[in-house]
């Protein structure tokens, strides 16, 4: 089969397409012929590689992944070939207190598909029955591989974490992002007034047509200033924060007295100066948010037949068209995610 992998860190280029094995599942696994994949900024992460983590390399990429099943384990009796699925990102041990409360993303056993363990580029992925979900009819390979990782974190962090409520004010950094993309859907979910923010007026005017109320170019307008221009200088209830170094003290400054900052990500740096006076005299609560349950899938599957909510997706790509898919991420010259099909 071929596969998407890293060998060791460095630019795109170290992104290569190799020939593996086909994999040979265990009692209680199921090997799924992948027919889409997207891809996230965690995979240029685990490519460059990340100060004080060691990641077990040469690494198969991908979290998000949907496609048939091919073959079953001895053990799995509600899987047949044929079926269509989708994969979790995330891996549990299944029995721990916080696996059996549903709280899988905080058991000590976690791991993320392509970061602590082979993920789902390539033709053929063999996976645990317990991180397979059915994929209705009416949801394609493609929508379902664009949304699981963004939607299960954007959700975590605005519905369990933060705890919006109907009518306060969210502000969404990097909206043009996957879980930007998701976090504005899923704000309307629960009649919040979105304002959006990003680099380019295309960028915003897409995310006003998925949601957004009001928009912020930070190219042309202070972030902090523009949210006092949009809510006469009370600031916003939630800061919905995942670019890190670069926009870190603007969400500090955007925050309303009591508000909430969630965070799940760095894509512009970790080390993030914070100005613990804002934080203490406007009594801020910051939440760090990763990933989320793998029953939140469920619950994006049922708001995707619905129609109450979308897959994001800027382009498709030929998985042997990864390397531009990474180009262009770096480059933010996307609106949601990048799908690669095998």
């Amino acid at each position: 089969m071929k596969a998407i992998r890293v060998h060791e860190h460095g630019g795109s280029d170290n992104v290569i397409i190799v020939d593996l094995p086909d994999p040979i599942p265990t009692p209680t696994e199921a090997v799924i012929r992948m027919a889409a994949t997207s891809v996230n900024h965690l995979d240029i992460w685990v490519r460059e590689g990340m100060s004080n983590l060691r990641l077990p390399l040469p690494m198969i990429l991908g979290s998000d992944g949907a496609g048939t099943v091919v073959q079953v384990g001895s053990e799995i009796n509600d899987l047949r070939p044929g079926d269509r699925v989708l994969i979790s990102p995330g891996s549990s041990c299944g029995k721990c207190a916080q696996c059996l409360s549903g709280h899988d993303n905080l058991c000590r056993e976690y791991k993320i598909l392509g970061e602590h363990c082979d993920g789902t580029d390539a033709e053929l992925v063999a996976a645990r029955r317990d991180n397979i979900v059915k994929l209705p009819d009416d949801v394609s390979f493609e929508d379902a591989a664009a949304s699981s990782l963004v939607f299960i974190t954007a959700y975590q962090m605005l519905a369990e974490k933060a705890r919006v409520q109907p009518m306060e004010d969210l502000l969404v950094m990097g909206a043009s992002s996957g879980v930007g993309t998701a976090a504005i859907q899923i704000a309307k979910l629960f009649n919040a007034r979105v304002i959006a923010v990003a680099g380019s007026d295309e960028k915003l005017n897409k995310a006003k047509a998925i949601g957004a109320d009001d928009v912020i170019n930070y190219n042309f307008e202070k972030i902090s200033d523009g949210v006092r221009r949009l809510t006469g200088k009370r600031g916003v209830d939630v800061v919905f924060e995942h670019t890190g170094r670069e926009t870190w003290t603007e969400s500090i400054l955007a925050a309303k007295r009591g508000g909430r900052i969630v965070t799940c990500g760095a894509t512009t740096g970790p080390e993030a100066v914070t100005d613990l006076r804002y934080v203490f005299s406007r009594q801020l609560t910051i939440f760090g948010s990763t990933m989320g349950s793998k029953s939140l899938l469920l619950t994006m599957l049922d708001l995707m037949k619905s129609g109450r909510f979308h897959a994001v997706i800027d382009r498709k790509l030929s998985y042997a068209e990864v390397r531009e898919a990474h180009n262009i991420i770096e480059a933010r010259k996307q609106f949601g995610k990048i799908v690669l099909t095998f």
